[in-house]
C-alpha cells in the first residue's frame, strides 16, 4: 500500500510529463536555495530567471504555470522577494489582467462572425504570399489602434476555427459532430500529410501576424501597455507620439513586411507551405454548407457580432474606457443580444483566457526577484555612463536584449523612471530625454520578438490552446521570428543611432 501510494504520488507530479522533465524541475527547486545561500541573491535571482524560461520553452511538455508557479512560490519562501512584491506587480499590472480575462472572452463571442469573415479572405486570396503580407500588415494596423493581445486573440480565433474544422473532416465526422481537435488517432491515414502541411501553413500565418502585432503596436501610445506609460512620462499627445517613434517605426515596418515577403518566397525558417487543394476543397465545402444552412437566427447573431466588433474598434482606438472594461462590454452586447444567457454558455468564454492569466501573474512573481534582487541596475548604471548618440542607441539594444529576457512592460517601467527622475535632477535635458524615450519605447517593442517572454501578446499564442494543435513550441517560434528579429531589430538600431 505504501509503496503505491508513493508511486502515485511520483506519478501525479506534473502529470504525463516525463520523468528527465520531472527531475530537472526537482533539480531546480533543490538547487536555488543552495544558490541563494552560498553563490547570493543576485546569482539565485538569475538562475531563477533561466529556470523560468525554461519552463516556457518546454510548454508543450508541461503548461508552465505548474513548474513555473512552484518555482515563484519556492522564491517567496527562500526570501528572493516577497508576497507583497509579487502582489504590488499584479496590481500594477491590473489593466493587462483585465484585458485577458474580458477581452479574450469578448473574442470568444464574436467567434461565428470572424470564422465568416476570414474564411471568406482564406479561399478569395490563393497567393500565400499575398495572403502573408496581408495578415501582417493588417495585424499592423489593427495593433496600432487596439492592442497587440486583442488582435492575437483574434487571429487566434480564427485559426482555431480553420484547424477545427479540417480536422474533423479529415477525421471521418460531419461538420455538426462533437470531436477533439487534439486526437490524431482518428484522422484518417489519406489525410495526415495534408494534416501536417496544414499545421505547418497555419503557423506561417500565425507568426506573421503575431509579428505584425509588434509592428503596429510600436506605433502608436495604445499600441502596447508600456507606450501609453512612456506617453504620459514624456508629456506627448497620441499624433505627437506617432511623429517622435516614426523615424525609427516606418523603416522597420517597411523591413518588417520585406522580410514577411523574403521568407515566403524562400521558404527558409519553416515559411513558404501552402495549402493543399484537398484542405482548400475542404474549408469550402465547410464554407458552402454553412451559407447554405444558416438560419435567420444565425445572420442575426453574425450581425450582431459585426456590430459589436465595429463598438470595439472605436472604443479601442478612442480610449473610451480600459481595455478590460472594452472587453466587457463586448461580451454583454454579444450575448444580450444573440441569445446566450445561461451561465454554462457564458463560461465556456473563459477557458481560453484564465489560465493564461493565471501563468502571467505567476510571471508577475519572477518579475518581482528582478525587482527586487535589481538585476537589471547594473545595465542601466552602465548605459547611463554613456553619452550622445552611443548613449542613445545602447539604450535601445540594452531595452531590447533586457525585454527577450524578461518582459517588455517591466522594462520599460524601469527605463522611463530612470531616465525621468535623471530629467528631474538635471543629469539630463528635455532633448535627451525625449530621444531616449524613443529609444526605450522602440527597444522594448521591437528585439522582444525575439522570444515568446518578451511580449505577452507572443507569449499568449505560445500558451493558447492552438499553439500544442498546430506544433507552435518555443523553440520553434524563436527559430521562425529569427528573421524578423535580425532584420527589425538592425533597422531599428541604424534608424535610433542616425535618424534620431
Amino acid at each position: 500500500m505504501n509503496q503505491s501510494l508513493r508511486s502515485a504520488f511520483v506519478h501525479n507530479f506534473l502529470g504525463n510529463s516525463p520523468e528527465w522533465y520531472k527531475l530537472t524541475i526537482v533539480g531546480f527547486l533543490v538547487l536555488n536555495p543552495l544558490l541563494m545561500y552560498f553563490a547570493g541573491p543576485v546569482v539565485a535571482g538569475w538562475a531563477l530567471v533561466a529556470e523560468f524560461i525554461f519552463t516556457l520553452a518546454m510548454a508543450l511538455k508541461c503548461y508552465p504555470l505548474q513548474p513555473g508557479g512552484l518555482l515563484a512560490i519556492e522564491a517567496v519562501i527562500i526570501g528572493m522577494t516577497t508576497a507583497e512584491a509579487v502582489y504590488h506587480e499584479a496590481e500594477h499590472n491590473f489593466p493587462v489582467i483585465m484585458l485577458l480575462m474580458f477581452m479574450v472572452a469578448g473574442i470568444y463571442f464574436l467567434k461565428d462572425m470572424l470564422l465568416y469573415v476570414f474564411t471568406k479572405i482564406l479561399l478569395g486570396i490563393r497567393s500565400k504570399k499575398t495572403l502573408s503580407l496581408l495578415f501582417c500588415f493588417v495585424a499592423a494596423v489593427l495593433s496600432a489602434f487596439l492592442d497587440a493581445l486583442t488582435v492575437t486573440a483574434v487571429v487566434i480565433a480564427v485559426a482555431e476555427g480553420f484547424y477545427a474544422v479540417y480536422h474533423k473532416v479529415a477525421s471521418g465526422k460531419g461538420y455538426d459532430h462533437s470531436h477533439d481537435s487534439a486526437d490524431d488517432d482518428q484522422v484518417h491515414e489519406l489525410h495526415k500529410e495534408d494534416l501536417l502541411e496544414f499545421r505547418a501553413f497555419l503557423r506561417n500565418l500565425m507568426m506573421h501576424a503575431a509579428i505584425g502585432t509588434a509592428l503596429g503596436g510600436v506605433m502608436t501610445m495604445v499600441g502596447e501597455p508600456q507606450n501609453l506609460l512612456i506617453a504620459e512620462e514624456a508629456g506627448w499627445g497620441f499624433i505627437e507620439f506617432v511623429i517622435r517613434m516614426a523615424p525609427v517605426t516606418l523603416p522597420v515596418l517597411f523591413i518588417g513586411l520585406l522580410t514577411c515577403l523574403f521568407v515566403e518566397t524562400t521558404g527558409w525558417f519553416g515559411y513558404g507551405t501552402q495549402l493543399r487543394p484537398a484542405v482548400r476543397e475542404i474549408l469550402q465545402n465547410f464554407a458552402a454548407h454553412e451559407d447554405e444552412r444558416r438560419t435567420s437566427k444565425e445572420w442575426a447573431a453574425i450581425i450582431v457580432q459585426a456590430l459589436t466588433a465595429v463598438f470595439l474598434v472605436i472604443a479601442l482606438a478612442f480610449h473610451l474606457a480600459e481595455v478590460g472594461i472594452i472587453g466587457l462590454c463586448v461580451i454583454i452586447l454579444a450575448t444580450a443580444f444573440a441569445g446566450i444567457t445561461t451561465e454554462q454558455q457564458v463560461g465556456h468564454a473563459f477557458e481560453e483566457a484564465l489560465p493564461f492569466t493565471t501563468l502571467l501573474v505567476v510571471f508577475f512573481g519572477v518579475v518581482a526577484v528582478i525587482d527586487q534582487q535589481n538585476l537589471f541596475s547594473p545595465i542601466i548604471h552602465w548605459v547611463f555612463t554613456l553619452e550622445g548618440q552611443m548613449q542613445t542607441a545602447m539604450f535601445y539594444i540594452a531595452n531590447g536584449v533586457l525585454s527577450m529576457i524578461s518582459d517588455n512592460v517591466f522594462v520599460a517601467t524601469i527605463y522611463i523612471s530612470e531616465v525621468k527622475e535623471a530629467l528631474d535632477t538635471g543629469q539630463i535635458n528635455r532633448e535627451t530625454f525625449e530621444l531616449l524615450a524613443v529609444a526605450i519605447n522602440t527597444g522594448t517593442n521591437i528585439p522582444s520578438v525575439a522570444t515568446p517572454n518578451g511580449q505577452a501578446a507572443f507569449l499568449f499564442l505560445l500558451t493558447s490552446a492552438l499553439a500544442p494543435l498546430i506544433r507552435l513550441s518555443y523553440g520553434r517560434m524563436v527559430w521562425m521570428a529569427l528573421p524578423y528579429t535580425v532584420s527589425m531589430s538592425i533597422t531599428g538600431f541604424l534608424a535610433v543611432y542616425y535618424l534620431l
